[in-house]
């Protein structure tokens, strides 16, 4: 069996193995060492990556009582290697997930909701609990986190034997009968945990929950911890700054001048609507009867008012076409009739037009792709059926 270094000390950065066993697999070449503090996923905490030698360890498994270390290249068995772990990588998971015990021991202490659900990505860690909570709420249990980091509290983690755990009292998510590894946050948490964790909850740093979504009858809450924490804060910073800059307001201020702002876009948008009505109005008043069908092209009206055009000039023509867009991306239509089925001609109508799309008997819409030449020159000699 590996020895687990990094159950002896979990902020051993670089170690000396001999390789036992080296294998080529799908995933790379399968490594095992005698001893490794290298940290194979589990207990919601990815795998550690680094260096077997000059060997890169991209993953680590443990897979029935082995822990395999998946390599881009192999080492003879027998070799006695020096290895390192990606070290920023693996401290900042750990102040995360020890971040997440500090969250999830106060969520079951203030309001006796479990933690059924964790994961920890790339950028962030989710945390599932059983019931729902405000935001008030999970703001004072931020709190109250960063309370427990500023005691730097130590964290007791050890193997209790059988009647000892009997006797305890500790948050698991399944029924664990032996080698239960116990991570103690005094005051706090006490749960069981397979991952490395910080030896102080000083080590954590600054814990900072970002969103809370009700999720299978409870909430899911989004956080991060310690430098990913402070990198998250500095954007955020930076975000506020340039939208402090563009609004022209100071940064304390920033909502109200956002507030502000959508207001006059929403008035701005209702004006550019009721003046879009007015110049379909104005436009269709401008077109002559006629008993031909009849295409415009229109760059300027909203959607809205393309299809009041095309109802405007429904009672001037046969067919009555507004396309928008432009030659290289193609084109929007809306087409409509009272005198044709354009349901039923919506196939020959498409294949003049290099189009797709369909409706109604009364109006169709889609897109087509042939040049405007084309499409005017279709509808110019195009007999519809009915």
């Amino acid at each position: 069996m590996t020895e687990k270094l990094y159950y002896i000390d979990s902020h051993m950065r670089e170690f000396e193995a001999v390789v036992l066993s080296c294998e080529e697999t799908k995933k790379g070449w399968a490594m095992t060492l005698d001893r490794t503090a290298f940290f194979p996923e589990g207990g919601g905490q990815m795998a550690d990556t680094g260096f077997i030698g000059e060997a890169r360890v991209t993953d680590v498994h443990e897979k029935d009582g082995q822990i395999l270390h998946y390599a881009d290249r192999p080492l003879p068995a027998g070799e006695r290697v020096s290895c390192r772990i990606d070290w920023e990588q693996r401290y900042r998971r750990m102040q995360n997930h020890s971040g997440e015990h500090i969250v999830s021991g106060l969520v079951y202490r203030e309001f006796g909701f479990d933690n059924v659900g964790f994961h920890m990505g790339p950028d962030c860690m989710t945390m599932d609990y059983s019931g729902e909570l405000s935001w008030e709420q999970l703001r004072e249990i931020e709190r109250l986190a960063n309370e427990a980091v500023r005691a730097d509290l130590p964290l007791r983690i050890w193997f209790p034997e059988e009647q000892e755990l009997a006797a305890l009292f500790y948050r698991s998510k399944l029924d664990l009968k032996e080698n239960v590894r116990i991570v103690e946050i005094p005051g706090v948490d006490c749960c069981a945990c397979c991952a490395p964790h910080v030896e102080r909850t000083g080590e954590v740093g600054l814990v900072k929950l970002l969103t809370a979504e009700r999720h299978r009858g409870g909430v899911r809450v989004t956080a991060v911890c310690g430098m990913d924490a402070w990198e998250r804060m500095c954007q955020y910073q930076e975000s506020v700054t340039a939208i402090s800059g563009l609004l022209s307001v100071p940064r304390e201020k920033i909502v109200s001048g956002v507030e502000r702002a959508l207001e006059t876009q929403e008035k701005q948008k209702e004006r550019i609507a009721a003046l879009s009505l007015e110049l379909a109005r104005r436009i269709a008043e401008g077109q002559e009867a006629t008993e031909e069908n009849l295409a415009l092209f229109d760059s300027i009206l909203d959607e809205v008012a393309q299809r009041e055009l095309v109802n405007l000039l429904m009672e001037k023509a046969a067919v009555a076409a507004v396309f928008s867009g432009s030659e290289g991306e193609g084109w929007r239509y809306i087409i409509g009739s009272k005198r044709v089925d354009l349901r039923k001609n919506a196939k020959a109508l498409n294949a003049g037009i290099q189009g797709r799309g369909g409706g109604s008997p009364a109006m169709i819409q889609g897109r087509a792709a042939a040049d405007r030449e084309s499409i005017l020159a279709f509808f110019r000699d195009w007999k519809p059926e009915g």
